[in-house]
């Protein structure tokens, strides 16, 4: 007997779980749409829905921080998946970090244990007819990435982007690594990220190995962009370019960067660090920890080689490398309505890193965002569009609005919104304060008015 469903999801990940748990809400027979384990990505490790690849984290949770702004309204808007990050989170000072594995399977569990949510665990290669909602992520089958192109008429624009190693904490060297977060004022007691210390002398050596490492080459699907990748950084995301790359821009750019030691004091010394690695606690046991900012693209040998000459990590276990791929995006601009509504076709909903929208918390907005929408497209209603002044409204703004010629892919930031009056009057802290006040009124006024 064939299934007949009111609306279909195709992407299992953040944006296509949340869209799918949002619109199950309606009533709707939905048909949920992935293509793990049968077809791989060469990033996921599980058959997990929702599974994280990169960092752990969902980045900061302060009110004051447009991250923790839209996290903000995704609480306030009911959002599944914020819940469940919640729920499975571990120590991360002021953001938000979630053990992964538990989180993906809080997910799995939630969407296999819906009636009305079907999962068909198949490749999409061609855009169903019907209410659609394509969530299909930043590592889209090339197939399906065919047909994406077939119907918006152009090809998919590419970038690259970079994970960050996984290692056992068991083999850390606690005589040079000390536990601390930044601008920790009791540092007799533990804080969330261990702290890997480098002097001048060690972090310049450091920066040696990086320029001169031997990277992991392309793949032949990504062959049409490799040209001059690594000469002019032009296909890589500004916000997630590899550790080995920053060292090429300048021998400084590592300890300005994801390296920076400000609000740290080493213990062993009681002295500030020249530069420093910090690690983050990647799941509820402790055992297991992230290299904060070290995505990366050197073979796994280099890999071992080259992080064991930071202090501390010697004789360091990694449980997993780091690893470079292929992300791809549409051009939102030309092809979305800010209801993430396709212009050409009414009943078809995009959501996720697909559109351009960066960060798993606008991921998980977006879905939140095209689950609703597709419903009530189904229902007849008025689509939901937020106000500018609101992160998620801003976000959406910007990724169905901005020039072409220089749209690439974006995380929420205050730069987004809307400018307040006098805002050279006020301080930046200031500022986003009444950024996150102004957010939360509109918000809660404009939900009001939904019927």
């Amino acid at each position: 007997m064939t299934i007949k469903f009111d609306l279909t999801i195709i992407g299992g990940g953040l944006a296509g779980c949340e869209a799918a748990l949002q619109a199950s809400q309606f009533g709707l027979n939905i048909n949920l749409v992935e293509m793990r384990p049968g077809v791989s990505t060469g990033a996921h490790l599980s058959a997990n829905l929702a599974e994280l690849v990169c960092s752990n984290s969902f980045g900061s949770d302060l009110p004051d921080r447009a991250q923790g702004v839209l996290k903000q309204e995704l609480r306030r808007l009911n959002s599944y998946l914020l819940s469940f990050a919640e729920k499975t989170s571990v120590p991360a000072g002021r953001a938000l970090a979630v053990d992964r594995n538990l989180f993906s399977q809080l997910v799995t569990n939630s969407i296999l244990q819906s009636s009305n949510i079907h999962v068909s665990r198949e490749e999409a290669k061609v855009i169903p007819e019907g209410p659609v909602v394509i969530a299909s992520g930043p590592l889209t089958s090339p197939t399906f990435s065919e047909a994406i192109s077939a119907i918006t008429g152009q090809g998919s624009l590419h970038f690259y982007d970079a994970i960050s190693p996984i290692l056992n904490v068991e083999t850390i060297d606690f005589d040079k690594a000390f536990r601390a977060s930044r601008y920790q004022i009791d540092h007799t007691s533990n804080g969330d990220y261990i702290n890997l210390p480098f002097t001048k002398e060690e972090y310049y050596q450091f920066v040696e190995l990086l320029i001169a490492s031997e990277r992991i080459p392309l793949r032949s699907f990504e062959s049409e962009i490799n040209e001059g990748v690594l000469a002019g950084f032009h296909d890589f995301f500004e916000r997630c370019l590899p550790v080995e790359v920053l060292a090429q821009r300048g021998v400084d750019a590592l300890a300005f960067g994801p390296m920076r030691p400000i609000g740290l004091i080493n213990p062993h010394s009681n002295s500030r660090p020249y530069a420093v690695v910090q690690l983050r606690q990647d799941n509820l046991a402790g055992s297991l920890y992230n290299m904060v900012g070290f995505q990366t693209n050197l073979t796994y040998q280099e890999q071992k080689r080259i992080f064991r000459s930071i202090p501390g990590l010697e004789k360091a276990e990694f449980e997993r490398y780091g690893q470079m791929h292929r992300n791809t995006y549409i051009a939102s601009p030309r092809l979305l309505n800010s209801s993430l509504q396709f212009r050409s076709k009414p009943d078809l909903f995009f959501a996720g890193q697909i559109t351009g929208v960066e960060g798993y918390a606008g991921n998980i907005a977006t879905g939140l965002m095209a689950g609703l929408n597709a419903a009530r497209h189904i229902y007849h209603q008025p689509l939901i569009v937020f106000p500018r002044t609101t992160m998620l409204g801003a976000l959406c703004n910007y990724i169905t609005h901005a020039d072409l010629a220089d749209f690439q892919p974006m995380k929420a930031n205050f730069g987004l919104l809307p400018t307040l009056a006098d805002v050279n009057k006020i301080s930046k802290r200031e500022r986003a304060k009444l950024y996150s006040e102004r957010s939360s009124s509109d918000m809660d006024e404009y939900l009001k008015n939904i019927s």
